[in-house]
């Protein structure tokens, strides 16, 4: 990535995990400090310190600027408001989670390139933002953490969790929302980005009737995605590009109003970016990849290699190239384009989109969404 041509990079999250770490991918062993769980001020930034000890990030950091926004594990797995996840650990007491969420956004300020708006107060900070790059677009960067209700019949995934339709949960909290809403009405950017931690398009990962999906990402918030979509059609976006990390895979999705209508409009396009190392080497396709396909007609693409998209966007088109490798576990690995989808500006109010080849460069703005680490 460091020797890409880019303008930014965008970092869609889970910089880094909470979790013990023993081993890197590469089999070093590391040392028993960073063996157990983050959990306090002094650990949290012994495991951002780890993790900046990679050659190819503090690289890639020198080489450009970046907008980070986190998603769960720069303070704790799958983690909604003032609660923990559902576990034996002591912060399952919000008050007790509270303190662990201000020394971690503490440790997160010190170590990621963040302006001063972003300083946490406490266990409390503002980091849902709106960022213009000049005329060509506007970067809607969401905090799906702080706010949300927590996740309906609990964190994991269901086919029969009616409350994942409740009106009143809630990934953005009211007022984000509204803020968001607004920036449909008013923006006169050529293209609306927002950074967005997990899938927003809806992931059925069992074909037939049933729809079986996880309940952490927006198909656990299906009244709140709805309302969004709605929105932003309502408001006359036709240029709406959501980019977003979490799955360690690679997908491109068309958002539907209501993807329970089949007959529903597509408003939008999903990127979903794939993790740099997590997941080890990976593979160009998987059983799962093939039941997404066929549960989900909205999904035009899955891979599951490691990698980034690289994104070139000019006023006539937006291009997404997903960049893959072959392997992580050793080094030097040959990064190679697996596929790009373009869409004109001047198309996409009607949704007509294809695949190609990388063809020529349009060198207005260039953007690597980079999914996690």
């Amino acid at each position: 990535m460091a020797d890409e041509d880019l303008d930014l990079v965008v970092h869609l999250g889970d910089y880094l995990y909470e979790s013990g770490v023993k081993t890197n991918k590469r089999g070093v062993v590391t040392d028993p400090r960073f063996h157990t769980e983050t959990f306090d001020l002094a650990r949290y930034r012994l495991q951002y310190s780890l993790y900046k000890t990679e050659a190819p990030l503090q690289a890639a950091h020198a080489a450009h600027p970046w907008i980070h926004t986190f998603d769960d594990h720069e303070v704790e797995n799958n983690w909604a408001g003032d609660l923990s996840q559902a576990d034996t650990e002591p912060d399952q007491d919000p008050v007790v989670f509270r303190t662990r969420r201000a020394q971690a956004f503490q440790a997160m300020y010190e170590n990621l390139p963040l302006r001063h708006a972003q300083m946490p107060s406490g266990p409390d900070i503002r980091y849902h933002r709106r960022l213009p790059y000049g005329r060509l677009a506007d970067f809607t960067i969401l905090d799906t953490r702080q706010y949300r209700s927590d996740q309906p019949c609990g964190d994991g995934d269901s086919s029969t969790c009616d409350d994942r339709f409740d009106p009143d949960n809630t990934m953005l909290g009211g007022k984000q929302r509204e803020w968001l809403l607004n920036g449909f009405r008013t923006s006169n950017a050529r293209w609306q980005v927002i950074g967005n931690q997990t899938p927003m398009g809806q992931t059925d990962w069992t074909p037939g009737p049933e729809t079986h999906v996880w309940l952490d990402p927006w198909d656990g918030y299906v009244a709140e995605r709805n309302k969004v979509l709605a929105a932003a059609q309502d408001s006359g976006v036709r240029n709406l590009v959501v980019i977003t990390g979490d799955r360690h895979q690679n997908y491109a999705l068309e958002l539907k109003r209501d993807f329970a209508d089949p007959a529903s409009p597509t408003v939008g396009t999903e990127f979903v970016g794939t993790s740099i190392t997590s997941g080890g080497d990976g593979a160009d396709t998987t059983d799962q990849g093939q039941q997404f396909l066929a549960a989900n007609p909205h999904l035009k693409f899955f891979n599951s290699q490691r990698g980034y998209v690289r994104v070139t966007a000019d006023k006539h088109q937006w291009r997404s190239d997903f960049r893959v490798l072959p392997y992580v576990s050793k080094p030097n690995a040959p990064i190679t384009t697996r596929a790009s989808y373009p869409a004109t500006w001047s198309k996409i109010a009607n949704r007509t989109f294809s695949w190609t080849e990388i063809s020529r460069k349009h060198r207005q703005g260039v953007v690597a969404a980079v999914a996690e680490s």
